[in-house]
């Protein structure tokens, strides 16, 4: 009668680390891209609770509380760094919005160019005599 119970469990942990993993590659934030290996960290740990239930061995138990550790503080070493990232950099952008960021950059680098050059060579300085 555990054995159905057990695959079920397997199942539903690998639609979970598979569901997770293409969260992590997709995003479209870095936020998302977070909870999802979170989620991966826990369906990890949750296979080895479930391996060593099975098998009925507690040695798995230190592995459990390294794998928990390693989850939490890769959590709030991201929430940490994601609290001060400027607004909109956590996103992959589309190519649509790279070509307007990248025409946009174009545009200020001309009309800086351009406001430059009529600093240098705009004429004579003020109050100068003519011949």
């Amino acid at each position: 009668m555990i054995l159905p119970v057990v695959a079920v469990c397997v199942v539903l942990l690998a639609a979970a680390g598979v569901l997770a993993l293409v969260r992590a590659e997709r995003g479209p934030s870095m936020l998302d891209r977070s909870v999802a290996l979170d989620i991966l960290t826990s369906t990890l740990v949750a296979a080895v609770a479930l391996e060593a239930a099975w098998a009925q061995r507690t040695d798995s138990l230190p592995v459990l509380v390294a794998l928990a550790l390693v989850g939490f503080v890769g959590s709030v070493t991201i929430a940490r760094f994601a609290a001060v990232e400027p607004e909109g950099e956590g996103r992959v952008l589309t190519r649509e919005e790279i070509a307007a960021l990248e025409t946009a950059r174009a545009e200020r680098a001309e009309e800086e160019l351009r406001r430059v050059d009529d600093e240098h060579h705009g004429g004579g300085a003020t109050g100068e005599v003519k011949q």
